[in-house]
């Protein structure tokens, strides 16, 4: 493959991230999976090679329980990309969590069900280690960087993953909010198991854009609607580059933790 298609770090994003890269190349990936969501784009962010992809491609079409996770993940390993940042909108379910602020997440909780979330179907078992399922380098650059670019960031949170497509009720988000998750997502999990059987790096930053169903002590908060969730993420774009911009930098080239041993014994051995 060519120099100019790899990458060490990848982007998971919406469209709006396209706009990140310098000598931007568009390279087709095919995986044992099928296709991935949208070709790779790989460009110059930074002073590092950086892949992106858009989770729901390239015209918003893959509901969250549609994405094609396994082949995302696997083809951005194809590229040679071994840590990921994975932006992704999520509601808050917290009256001190506000839309428009982020949360740079320590750990996730999973309440979706039938998404293939493995590569371990047979032939070989393996249990991955997911006690902590992001990279503790991955988020101390992204809280580093928020810091250091004066954005609204709290530097831990528990993301609840739900299903979809649709929106919770009133019920659910008073039991997520009474188990004390912070923020809610749809798309969170399979994302960061896979990347770790792969041995992968992982960092997902919630970008909050609503209050679910409104949050409890908070007046006037209307419940989240699709059209709501799309005008902030257009306003939190910009603020998204500057916290990659300021995080890509200070990345080692190195990698100290854990995350590749999930990959020991795992489907890349094994092709």
């Amino acid at each position: 493959m060519a120099a100019s298609a790899r990458a060490d770090i990848a982007v998971i994003g919406g469209s709006g991230f396209y706009e990140l890269l310098e000598g931007a190349t568009e390279v087709s990936v095919h995986t044992p999976y099928g296709p991935p969501s949208a070709p790779v784009t790989v460009g110059e962010m930074a002073g590092r090679r950086v892949a992106f992809l858009p989770r729901h491609g390239l015209r918003h079409e893959f509901p969250p329980h549609r994405i094609p996770y396994r082949a995302n993940l696997w083809a951005l390993r194809e590229l040679g990309v071994t840590r990921v940042f994975a932006p992704c909108a999520a509601g808050s379910l917290r009256r001190d969590i506000h839309p428009g602020e982020m949360v740079v997440c320590d750990q996730l909780v999973d309440r979706t069900w039938g998404r293939p979330d493995t590569y371990f179907e047979g032939g070989v078992v393996n249990h991955i280690t997911f006690a902590d399922p992001y990279c503790p380098e991955l988020r101390s650059a992204a809280v580093t960087a928020a810091a250091s670019a004066g954005l609204a960031a709290h530097p831990s949170g528990t993301m609840v993953v739900i299903q979809g497509p649709r929106f919770s009720t009133r019920a659910e988000s008073a039991w997520f909010r009474s188990a004390g998750w912070d923020v809610i997502n749809m798309t969170g999990y399979p994302e960061a198991a896979l990347a770790r059987e792969l041995g992968l790096c992982l960092s997902a930053v919630a970008l909050i854009t609503d209050y679910d169903t409104g949050v409890e002590g908070v007046e006037g908060i209307e419940a989240v609607t699709m059209d709501s969730v799309f005008a902030v993420l257009q306003a939190t774009v910009a603020d998204v580059r500057r916290l990659l911009s300021e995080a890509l930098p200070g990345i080692p080239a190195e990698r100290s933790c854990s995350c590749s041993a999930g990959a020991t014994g795992g489907p890349l051995e094994r092709r």
